[in-house]
């Protein structure tokens, strides 16, 4: 049908986002609103010694200032942590040190919140911070992430001896060291995944409210309204109303999930001044408040057999959380890439090892993939290495240890089953539209120019679209429309369109009769959240089975319209009929009779509306090639990326169109994180790398004409065979640029690089290796 399952429409929110009329955070003005600042600690450790807000509190226009005493006085509780991903039997369990939504006696990173300043208006408010005197006694600090584990390193947290919060261990230790043991060749690699600030184009922010009558109301950006509820309400305001708002929002990359302590602040303040209360983020604040991504240090060891096939793997990894336990922290360099270190190799045996470590810098939480993107850059890098130590190709080595299409469903080592996929098909296909065989001449071209050419690969595979459940509710309406109520929330992919394609071809309606609802918590009972590239494929399904519960609904109605049993009723393109006759009656017509109570059942409901709760049994293992070629000029070091070929396979596609911009964006913040963006901490502790000035953004001038698509090859874990795709470019590029950049330079001996390879970096490394070289 027109507009249904895998056509390329065109997104129908982009209407009024393209026209001005889209409806964000700052959009939403209510009446007797005050304005909040926050102000931050300018130190990365300190305790408080005294706290002055005389002056502050008698400033023009000011309503009240907040300090961490007020939050001790009033009992607000501190900042959740609900990810307990366990630790490795024989090592002390993990500690939670508290993370108070002010600090009470000791700051422990610069922008760690001091004080809320509530005025009028939000200048009055800036004002009168400037007048808040605060008497820090400076202590030592920790920036480093390898040095704070180090003997006699500043302490972050008494809680946690040492700055470690959890050592967390995944796959068979023993037997690892018995494959190494009688392993042929041992590959080592060191690797730095560098720590990102995600940089949403919308700040964050929220509004609190609260009255006698409905209780607190958050409105804020986040990525599910349901889930900061349920935070909120199970570790916060217990036993309280409790409503979240969510409207438009404009990016989160994970960064939203999370209840902040300004949400918590905005809410209890609103309470104690008996008006709504607004604080919005400026980008200065976003680099100091919002979580940070990524930051490990890992080193990585692969054992290979005479032959060149994989027989080990073992990797020990050094995780920075900052200064305090965000809300799913310790979870993603742990339990969220859990399992996927192996990739798409047959290795029989693995173990992984991570350490997750305090230090005084900015919270780290998710980021886009989460966990995958850490596993893919490993295990990428370890095969590129093995790649050149056995003398095997790029594919060739690819090809020997390639888990077989012939082998589905197959369980790795570290436990997964991934139960589809054709790898060598997908690389083969890129491979081609790569022009892999070619490359020999270009290279040569390039070196015509005074340029060193480059090729790289990258195989990765991601689980995602997995639990948690999404519910949908569908109810039709009297002016012909449907209303579906989703439990996740879009932050700009597309889920009004997704989601009414796949009603729409469901019910046989007009696509535009569809229209989605999200981000409200008093619309549906329960909900979810955005994450994991998870909506469509999980929230895709509930939207299904719901129209097919209301379809089967309306069947007696309608056979009380067409004067026939139910049980010769059967529903085809948006209506129904009596089986093997013409005589048929359109759903809208249905579900009006339904409104005038006919065909229904006196106690029965009079509306035409169902809803579904899907939990998916597994998630779903998107996974494909990317192939990157680069140039590089060695009088700059500057890395241009003259050629990027993707193949990927997502199962079922609902929207060619939305897929390619999920795959490209990904790739943007991807190619971002090898090449351009470095979030720099001095030793002591200050972010030198706190604004745009100074943090580097991927650029359209960055990112080449990408050559995407896509097998299909449906999943067999949800119904519709759709795999996740959201985070899927930002998955496969950072392995795929680096490996094409110590490609360009391995004439020189060059056989690592760490991330980002700025133009500094490479001009280094050139130098560097070329004096070696011209000194051998």
């Amino acid at each position: 049908m027109k507009f249904g399952i895998g056509q390329a429409v065109a997104r129908k929110e982009d209407r009024r986002f393209v026209t001005g009329t889209g409806r964000y955070l700052d959009d939403i003005k209510l009446e007797g609103e005050a304005r909040a600042y926050i102000l931050r600690s300018p130190m990365a450790h300190a305790k408080i010694a005294k706290i002055d807000i005389s002056a502050a509190k008698s400033a023009p226009g000011v309503i009240a200032v907040l300090t961490g005493a007020d939050v001790a006085a009033d009992k607000i509780p501190g900042m959740p942590c609900p990810a307990h991903p366990g630790n490795k039997p024989g090592t002390p369990e993990q500690n939670f040190p508290p993370r108070p939504i002010l600090a009470q006696d000791t700051v422990r990173f610069v922008g760690d919140p001091v004080a809320m300043v509530i005025a009028e208006t939000l200048a009055q408010a800036r004002d009168a911070a400037e007048l808040v005197e605060v008497d820090y006694d400076s202590l030592p600090a920790i920036a480093d992430l390898a040095k704070a584990i180090e003997k006699g390193a500043p302490q972050v947290h008494a809680e946690a001896p040492g700055n470690m919060h959890l050592i967390w261990a995944d796959g068979d230790e023993q037997g690892t060291e018995a494959a190494f043991a009688k392993a042929a060749k041992i590959v080592e690699v060191n690797l730095v995944n560098n720590r990102v600030v995600p940089n949403s184009m919308e700040v964050r922010g929220a509004i609190g409210n609260w009255s006698a009558a409905d209780g607190y109301t958050l409105y804020c950006s986040s990525q599910g309204s349901h889930l900061m509820k349920d935070i909120l309400a199970g570790f916060i305001f217990q036993n309280q109303k409790i409503r979240v708002i969510t409207p438009d929002v404009g990016g989160g990359f994970g960064m939203k999930v999370f209840l902040y302590p300004e949400y918590v602040m905005a809410m209890w303040a609103a309470k104690r001044i008996g008006r709504p209360v607004r604080w919005i983020s400026d980008r200065s604040e976003a680099f100091l408040s919002d979580t940070h991504g990524r930051d490990n240090l890992t080193r990585a060891r692969l054992a290979l057999d005479k032959d060149g096939k994989f027989v080990g793997l073992r990797l020990d990894t050094l995780a920075n959380l900052g200064a305090y336990l965000s809300q799913f922290g310790p979870y993603i360099p742990t339990a969220a890439g859990k399992g996927m270190h192996v990739g798409v190799y047959a290795i029989p045996v693995a173990y992984v090892e991570v350490k997750c470590v305090f230090t005084h810098t900015t919270p780290t939480d998710a980021y886009r993939g989460a966990g995958r993107p850490e596993a893919a850059y490993v295990i990428e890098r370890l095969v590129e290495a093995a790649a050149r130590a056995t003398g095997l190709g790029h594919d060739e080595i690819r090809r020997r240890n390639f888990i077989p299409a012939s082998a589905m469903p197959f369980k790795t080592s570290l436990g997964h089953t991934y139960d589809s996929g054709d790898f060598i098909r997908n690389m083969d296909d890129a491979m081609k539209d790569a022009d892999w065989s070619g490359f020999a001449a270009r290279k040569a071209e390039s070196a015509k120019h005074g340029k060193l050419r480059g090729i790289g690969m990258a195989y990765y595979i991601e689980v995602c679209g997995g639990e948690p459940n999404v519910p949908a509710i569908l109810r039709f309406e009297p002016d012909d429309t449907v209303t579906v109520i989703i439990g996740t929330q879009s932050n700009g992919q597309g889920h009004e369109t997704a989601y009414s394609q796949i009603v729409a071809e469901r019910l046989g309606i007009d696509f535009d009769k569809v229209i989605i609802k999200q981000g409200d918590t008093a619309m549906a009972p329960s909900g979810s959240f955005t994450g994991g590239s998870r909506s469509v494929p999980v929230g895709g399904v509930a939207a299904q089975q719901s129209a097919d519960l209301a379809i089967e609904k309306g069947k007696p109605a309608a056979a009380d319209l067409l004067e026939a049993s139910a049980g010769d009723i059967e529903f085809k393109d948006g209506s129904y009929r009596i089986a093997g006759t013409d005589r048929s009656v359109d759903i809208f017509k249905v579900a009006a009779a339904m409104r005038e109570g006919k065909g229904v059942a006196p106690d029965a409901p009079k509306l035409l509306e169902a809803s579904a709760d899907f939990k998916p049994a597994a998630g779903t293992y998107p996974n494909g090639c990317h192939i990157v070629e680069v140039e590089i000029d060695p009088d700059t070091g500057t890395t241009d990326l003259v050629r990027y070929t993707v193949v990927d396979d997502f199962g079922t596609v609902v929207n060619p169109s939305m897929l390619a911009g999920q795959v490209h964006g990904g790739i943007g913040q991807g190619v971002g994180q090898a090449l351009v963006e470095s979030t720099v901490y001095n030793e002591d502790g200050q972010l030198v790398t706190g604004s745009f000035m100074d943090y580097a953004m991927p650029r359209a001038d960055i990112i080449p004409h990408i050559d995407f698509r896509w097998n299909v090859i449906p999943c067999t874990t949800n119904p519709l065979g759709i795999k996740g795709a959201g985070e899927a470019g930002s998955i496969g590029a950072p392995p795929a640029v680096i490996n094409a950049i110590i490609d360009a330079l391995a004439h020189l001996g060059v056989s690592h690089i760490d991330m980002p390879a700025t133009p500094l970096n490479v001009w280094n490394t050139i130098r560097a290796h070329s004096q070696k070289k011209a000194a051998e």
